[in-house]
């Protein structure tokens, strides 16, 4: 008998095997096989990001010490930017455009206003760089990608609780007493931030497919800040014009201008809750629950696909 005649008898005499027949996924369910990178369920994810509470905050604080080291004023640019914007903003708007009359207490009108939409401008320019930007990190390790978004909007957080010294030292300057008002702004913030880092994820998921977002980002943010208030006040620019009423709406419950008038309000003695848009809370937190549980449950639908070719 051949060699090969042999070898094909005890091939034909050879059991069939187990696995004969089985697809891919029955055969990984047979031996307890799970798959690489695969996106867990909404509440396993939520406790995996509560066990890396503290990497999100270590890495904040080190993203936010390393953004200016290269700088020889460090981190006083994290005060000087906002502070030199409300400058230019000054000038442009309040003196040449004449935007400050009829808006008494201007100047600390102005830099809070400029402040408190800088915190959402950043954290969304951030959010949008989130993934796309640490490829090489998101690559190397297994982790929830949320972590990632909310470490960025974090440390913007910690930016403005840094700046908000000196803008302290400027509503003094200019007259304001610190009244128990003062104490919204905590609530006022915590809410900015859970809108922020919702829109934030929004962002993340999309920039990772389109890096070519964030080059488009600085002119939605600008036109976004335009229709926000943060140079102007909207109820002495609507007064007397014949603007629609879905416009006048439109601008009212504008997330980020919500959120600025109330600090607005919490700080400033001459802004009054008469100039608040009606439900003004309602809006603030309605603005953070929506964009907060929709952000967040977008971003772990691609869960698994962050970081791939």
């Amino acid at each position: 008998m051949s060699e090969t005649t042999h070898d094909s008898a005890v091939a034909m005499s050879a059991p069939p095997s187990s696995d004969e027949g089985l697809t891919p996924a029955q055969r990984a369910q047979k031996y307890g096989l799970s798959q690489s990178g695969a996106r867990p369920g909404l509440p396993e994810y939520i406790r995996q990001l509560w066990q890396r509470r503290h990497f999100i905050s270590a890495f904040a604080s080190a993203k936010l010490t390393a953004q200016y080291s290269q700088a020889k004023l460090g981190q006083v640019w994290q005060v000087a930017t906002p502070l030199l914007n409300a400058l230019v903003y000054y000038l442009i708007f309040g003196l040449l455009i004449g935007t400050r009359k009829g808006v008494p207490d201007f100047v600390p009108f102005l830099v809070t206003g400029v402040f408190i939409f800088t915190f959402t401008q950043s954290s969304v320019m951030a959010g949008t760089r989130a993934i796309s930007g640490s490829l090489g990190l998101v690559r190397a390790l297994h982790f929830p990608r949320a972590c990632l978004p909310i470490s960025f909007c974090l440390m913007q957080l910690q930016q403005l609780l840094f700046s908000m010294g000196v803008l302290v030292i400027i509503l003094l300057g200019f007259g304001q007493v610190p009244t128990w008002s003062w104490l919204l702004v905590f609530p006022a913030l915590a809410l900015q931030f859970i809108f922020n880092t919702g829109l934030a994820m929004v962002m993340a998921r999309l920039g990772s497919k389109t890096p070519d977002l964030a080059q488009l980002m600085p002119f939605i943010m600008r036109t976004w800040m335009y229709a926000s208030g943060v140079m102007f006040s909207i109820d002495l620019i609507l007064k007397g014009k014949a603007v629609p009423k879905f416009v006048e709406i439109l601008l009212f419950a504008n997330p980020a201008a919500v959120y600025i008038d109330l600090m607005r309000f919490a700080l400033i003695d001459s802004f009054k809750a008469s100039q608040l848009p009606p439900h003004v809370w309602a809006f603030a937190g309605g603005w953070a629950l929506l964009m907060g549980v929709v952000g967040f449950v977008y971003f772990w639908k691609a869960e698994e696909r962050y970081g791939r070719g």
